[in-house]
């Protein structure tokens, strides 16, 4: 199948270095302390978080940092399938632990010991790259609630098919078993968080598909703080600053 036509397009008329179309709301769910509705392309992921607060199983309180815990689900109609995936699939409990892990390496945890932060990602409509829409998402209702972090952290993916470099790979493409790159990253602090490869690559071809994947966390992490920006504008509108 060509993914890539000889004009340089693909199949959603994108370019190969064209990110899809990103959307993002604050506040989408109202007794959240954080929330946040994040779309790259067709994927559309909502994010809750909640906390700091009191730790709920007093055996798992740490003296000196946080506890964060991460619950990741795909609502059953965001895929056209028709099949009912269990609760606590081997998929789900997977990405969970990803997510956390990736959130972990921004939040500040040493600054709210004996506490629990937790971050609820479901996907309402899977088009590819949930995981990164799932981090991204993170991120805004992480900061939507206040939580001291290190830097933001952004999520994109690179694959490559037809010998080419593809940036922000969509279902049909992730599905089309080449190799794919997920990428976090700390913008600011530029550390890698997350790296996640399913296939093998040439070493000069896997740093092209890492470097741009890295490229298009960069310019996600140029659309959340915008966003950020203007909800704080808004706030204060609303406040009459």
């Amino acid at each position: 199948m060509e993914f890539v036509n000889p004009e340089g397009l693909r199949l959603d008329g994108r370019r190969a270095m064209e990110m899809r179309q990103l959307r993002a709301q604050i506040g989408a769910v109202s007794k959240a302390d954080g929330s946040a509705v994040f779309e790259m392309g067709n994927t559309k992921v909502i994010a809750a978080v909640y906390g700091p607060r009191e730790v709920q199983n007093r055996s798992q309180q740490m003296s000196d940092q946080a506890l964060v815990r991460c619950e990741y689900s795909m609502a059953n109609f965001s895929t056209g399938d028709r099949m009912r995936k269990p609760k606590g699939d081997r998929r789900s409990t997977e990405l969970s632990l990803v997510i956390r892990q990736t959130m972990e390496a921004c939040i500040l945890t040493h600054l709210m010991p004996h506490s629990q932060i937790d971050i609820f990602v479901q996907v309402l409509q899977a088009d590819g790259g949930t995981r990164s829409a799932c981090i991204n998402a993170a991120t805004l209702a992480l900061a939507d609630a206040g939580i001291p972090m290190r830097d933001l952290v952004t999520s994109c993916s690179a694959g490559y098919l037809n010998n080419t470099s593809l940036l922000d790979l969509n279902y049909v493409e992730d599905s089309a078993g080449g190799p794919d790159v997920t990428v976090g990253i700390l913008p600011t602090l530029d550390k890698v968080t997350l790296l996640q490869m399913d296939a093998k690559l040439p070493m000069d071809i896997f740093e092209n598909v890492m470097q741009l994947a890295i490229e298009g966390c960069k310019a996600v992490a140029n659309y959340i703080r915008e966003v950020l920006q203007e909800n704080t504008k808004q706030l204060e509108v609303r406040r009459g600053v």
